[in-house]
């Protein structure tokens, strides 16, 4: 079974790169990406439109002739996605969906979290750890896809290590920031290894607006 996973992330990476190559990125893209970049920038400081007008623009731009280049962006992000959620998760006894929409909210009651591996094309994600449940001392959750808006309150009580990237966007980690292109924040609460219920969050999209804040 660990073997086909391996052989199909492989395959799907694969796909995906040789797609790239026969279609080259051009302007087009370039200005599609500083777009969508500059468009999650202005939605995060600004509480005007433009910021989604921006975004809309650049997602336009993108999906306009660049078919082939959307394509072989899904087909790597899903084969990383296999990949990573293989190296994450210690044994096979993890939840683990792909969806092309998602929306995961857990922020009105009590609900119970499991090892999980999550990827979607267009995703959003609202978690509220002061309400989780966990049935073990160390859980793991994956986070990947192309489009996603993260947003995860931590409590004090729950040790947290982040690896949180993104190619274009914005991720705020506590104190910790960085936007712009190729952004990428690991950080670990300083109570982590003494604390009686962690959570490692691996959080990595394309283009990202992920923000994880602690209460």
């Amino acid at each position: 079974m660990g073997n086909r996973n391996r052989n199909t992330a492989l395959l799907l990476i694969g796909a995906g790169l040789f797609i790239l190559l026969e279609h080259y990125v051009n302007f087009f893209t370039i200005a599609a990406l500083l777009f969508m970049a500059l468009g999650v920038y202005k939605i995060r400081s600004s509480p005007d439109k433009t910021g989604y007008v921006l975004l809309g623009v650049g997602v336009v731009l993108l999906f306009s002739g660049h078919f082939t280049f959307i394509l072989s962006v899904v087909l790597i992000s899903l084969g990383l996605f296999y990949m990573k959620s293989k190296q994450a998760h210690r044994d096979s006894s993890y939840i683990q969906r792909q969806r092309i929409l998602e929306s995961f909210k857990k922020d009105k009651e009590p609900w119970e979290l499991k090892n999980t591996s999550m990827w979607n094309i267009v995703g959003e994600v609202y978690m509220d750890l002061s309400l989780v449940m966990l049935d073990q001392k160390e859980t793991t959750v994956v986070l990947q896809g192309v489009f996603g808006d993260v947003d995860i309150i931590v409590p004090e009580f729950v040790g947290v290590s982040v690896h949180a990237s993104a190619l274009v966007g914005q991720i705020n980690v506590g104190t910790e920031r960085e936007t712009g292109l190729v952004n990428k924040v690991v950080w670990q609460s300083p109570n982590f290894e003494k604390c009686d219920q962690r959570v490692k969050l691996l959080v990595s999209y394309v283009v990202g607006d992920i923000d994880i804040k602690f209460v």
